[in-house]
């Protein structure tokens, strides 16, 4: 999932035409973006929109956190519904979600958004709970906890995200979405931003506007020299017989390398 565009779940012109903007998945959003006098309706839209998607269909829902992310789990709950992206998530809360679902016989899985001090330090546990398949961190909310305010090159949130990245890859689930850039006109230090999360380790990035989507679509897809040379050095590998060998530069390459092109080919 290279991209995820967040769509406010009050806004029913918006989801009419969410999964047509070129996003890998589409985040229907219940929580900041909905005001509370609104939720109820926006609770009973998104069901009903949901509810209209096919089975597969890349749509996840951002619910709120607490009793009320329960009853907006129970309410959007259905065949079309991909996942579920838990606002301010903690350990009890993701589990009691991950109950709801066992209950209503879903297979949608779920993404906890790390967005206080304390999550960011349950975040193996976090990626070790029920159903969870990825993490996902929630930067504004987060620096504003932590009084915080990040650089042009973000080094503040460095620790914080390569923590998450550990607590991923620790646990065996899929490399974490890194968080949104809130200024949508600056697309050029979008790419730098994208660029410098990929190196970090993460493989996806939530946008909160479609002209986000190219850029972060672009950044997270091999090029056609990535392929080729991944390709290439796992020939290389297999023709070893699997043990070390030596690229096209001439370097020495192992099994760590070579699992690597083999992420690039999605293999």
């Amino acid at each position: 999932m290279r991209s995820a565009l967040y769509v406010p779940g009050n806004r029913p012109s918006m989801l009419a035409g969410a999964l047509a903007k070129g996003a890998d998945a589409v985040i229907v959003d219940l929580e900041d973006a909905v005001p509370p006098a609104e939720k109820a309706d926006a609770r009973r839209t998104v069901a009903a929109w949901v509810r209209e998607q096919p089975a597969g269909a890349p749509v996840i829902v951002r619910v709120n956190p607490g009793q009320d992310g329960l009853e907006d789990a129970r309410a959007v709950v259905s065949p079309g519904l991909h996942g579920l992206c838990l606002a301010k998530a903690s350990v009890p809360d993701v589990t009691a979600v991950a109950a709801v679902l066992d209950e209503a016989g879903s297979e949608a899985g779920l993404i906890p958004l790390l967005e206080t001090p304390a999550a960011v330090l349950e975040a193996r546990e976090l990626a070790l709970a029920p159903r969870v398949v990825r993490l996902q961190i929630g930067e504004a909310d987060l620096a504003a906890e932590l009084g915080v305010t990040p650089g042009e090159d973000e080094r503040e949130l460095l620790f914080v995200r390569s923590a998450v990245v550990l607590a991923s890859a620790a646990a065996g689930i899929e490399p974490p979405t890194a968080a949104v850039s809130t200024d949508f006109r600056d697309l050029d230090r979008l790419r730098r931003s994208t660029e410098a999360l990929r190196r970090l380790g993460f493989r996806g990035r939530a946008c909160i506007h479609p002209a986000q989507v190219p850029v972060v679509n672009a950044v997270f897809t091999p090029t056609a020299e990535e392929v080729a040379a991944a390709r290439d050095l796992i020939d290389r590998f297999e023709s070893a017989g699997g043990g070390v060998c030596l690229d096209a530069r001439g370097r020495m390459v192992d099994l760590a390398v070579v699992r690597e092109a083999r992420r690039v080919l999605g293999i």
